[in-house]
């Protein structure tokens, strides 16, 4: 076999293969540089040189010892074949290019043509979209812009409806008792349209609107006074047909028969007004106004209030009945303490008591040997004192330890008659709230009774118990107060006047003469 030159495929193989062994190496070589960086491998500088250029040079001679084999082994008969195909494929790819080329060239100018068309479209889109931005703006500004609007109709719609609401209630208040029965049917159906779910704002006011129109119209028949049919209660609580003359607040009403006339009056837990009669020449100018519309007006400026403290009006006998049984112990022992506070006051109006003067002048009728003059003038003085004075004038010539025995005797006669049924006005006014407590219990117990019984619907049930509770509790604070005060000043009394005797006693015992008896007769 004979050598020849390698084709440059081959050479450019084995150059490759013998670049990476030398690059290979100058890579080991560094590492190796690297790692003797560490300090504890430590070497001279120039050792590491000769060892990289040791090892590079060992790697080149291997690489090009591989590649040898290679290129020797290969034929030139291949080689020629491998030249000739690299040739005609180098062919092939030069005519593949050429076309490739003329075809670019081609259809570059009508791409750059497309590409001038996209962009356009591009720019055009672009300031498309910018516009569409920007009326998309304003019509989120316009759209806040009806919010706001839509939320302030809202508000006025919501103030018109709580204005109706609030004008409703007023009109219900503002009607006569006796006008009730004819708008009931309106104020029952726009109550119903403003609590209806279902219907629009435009409907519900249309529904409630009828109020305006029947109040205008209310509004118009009341100059001057109305007359419509209407009915009433009578004394016995039997409905009456008739007319109704409203003018004002007054109502007047006379039935269809005539029997039945005077000022309505509406009263509790009755559905219908109920008839006030008045005196004949008013009955008479009620039928008149009613039947002609014209005659003498029943004014009443209390609006019914006269009526209603006129049938709260009761009797002594009444009030006193409505506290129950006990009112008979109680009023018993009212009338027992009046009896005994006037009979002691009158007692005690008719005692004299001595004074100072009528001391002395009995003392002096006595230093004179006057003793019939003295006793006669103890005599004059009414009342206990003036016994106890002539008692002691009886014995004035005894011994003054046997005068002060006497004396005190005296005294305590007297006090006892001065104090008896003074004890009984005490007693009187402790036992009347106990009474009158009494009185309460068993009020209350009645009331909770009716109560277990009826329920607490209808307080007139319940008026019974409360005012025999109430009742009770008056009347035995009434009797309590009176004889306590009684008591006080009947006492105080019966005090001073046993204080004036004793002192009386006293001056006497010790002014009496001393001229003693030795024996006793």
């Amino acid at each position: 076999m004979k050598l020849c030159f390698l084709p440059s495929a081959v050479a450019q193989s084995c150059a490759l293969l013998y670049r990476r062994f030398v690059i290979g190496a100058a890579s080991r070589c560094s590492e190796a540089n690297e790692m003797a960086d560490a300090p504890r491998n430590a070497i001279p500088r120039y050792g590491r040189l000769e060892i990289c250029a040791t090892r590079q040079a060992r790697f080149a001679r291997l690489g090009f010892l591989l590649a040898l084999p290679l290129a020797f082994s290969v034929r030139s008969q291949d080689l020629e074949g491998v030249a000739s195909g690299a040739a005609s494929d180098l062919q092939k790819a030069l005519a593949e290019l050429s076309a490739v080329r003329q075809e670019v060239e081609t259809e570059r100018l009508p791409l750059a043509r497309k590409l001038a068309e996209l962009e356009q479209k591009l720019a055009d889109r672009r300031a498309e979209l910018a516009k569409a931005q920007r009326f998309q703006e304003n019509q989120l500004v316009e759209l806040n812009a009806l919010k706001g609007e839509a939320k302030l109709r809202s508000d006025e719609v919501k103030y018109i409806d709580s204005l109706l609401s609030e004008y409703a209630r007023s009109f219900r208040s503002r009607l006569n008792f006796i006008e009730e029965p004819r708008y009931q049917t309106i104020l029952n159906s726009v109550e119903k349209a403003a609590a209806a779910p279902d219907l629009s704002p435009a409907e519900r006011f249309s529904q409630r609107s009828v109020l305006l129109t029947t109040a205008l119209k209310r509004g118009e028949s009341a100059l001057g006074g109305e007359l419509f049919e209407g009915k009433a209660l009578d004394k016995q609580g039997r409905v009456q047909p008739g007319k109704v003359a409203l003018i004002g607040p007054v109502a007047m009403f006379a039935s269809s028969s005539g029997d039945v006339a005077g000022l309505l009056q509406q009263e509790l837990n009755r559905a219908d007004p109920t008839v006030i009669p008045l005196d004949k020449k008013l009955d008479e100018a009620c039928r008149a106004l009613v039947a002609t519309g014209q005659g003498e007006l029943a004014l009443d400026p209390t609006l019914g209030n006269a009526f209603k403290l006129a049938a709260l009006k009761e009797s002594l006998y009444e009030k006193l009945a409505a506290g129950g049984p006990v009112m008979i112990p109680l009023l018993g022992l009212g009338v027992a303490a009046l009896l005994v506070g006037f009979f002691k006051w009158h007692q005690f109006s008719r005692i004299r008591l001595a004074t100072e003067l009528d001391l002395q002048r009995v003392l002096r009728h006595l230093k004179k040997g006057e003793r019939d003059a003295a006793l006669a003038h103890a005599q004059s003085i009414a009342g206990p004192a003036g016994d106890l004075l002539a008692t002691a004038v009886e014995h004035a010539d005894e011994k003054k330890e046997y005068i002060e025995e006497i004396v005190y005797e005296k005294m305590l006669g007297a006090r006892t008659r001065l104090e008896r049924g003074i004890s009984f006005l005490a007693l009187t006014a402790t036992t009347g709230p106990l009474l009158g407590l009494l009185g309460t219990v068993t009020g209350m117990i009645a009331t909770f009774k009716l109560i277990s019984s009826f329920g607490s619907g209808d307080p007139k049930m319940l008026a019974a118990g409360i005012s025999e509770a109430l009742v009770a509790t008056a009347t035995g604070m009434g009797v309590a107060i009176p004889a306590l005060l009684l008591h006080a000043f009947l006492s105080r009394k019966a005090k001073g006047i046993i204080g004036s005797m004793e002192q009386t006693a006293v001056g006497f015992i010790n002014g009496v003469p001393k001229e003693e008896k030795t024996t006793f007769a």
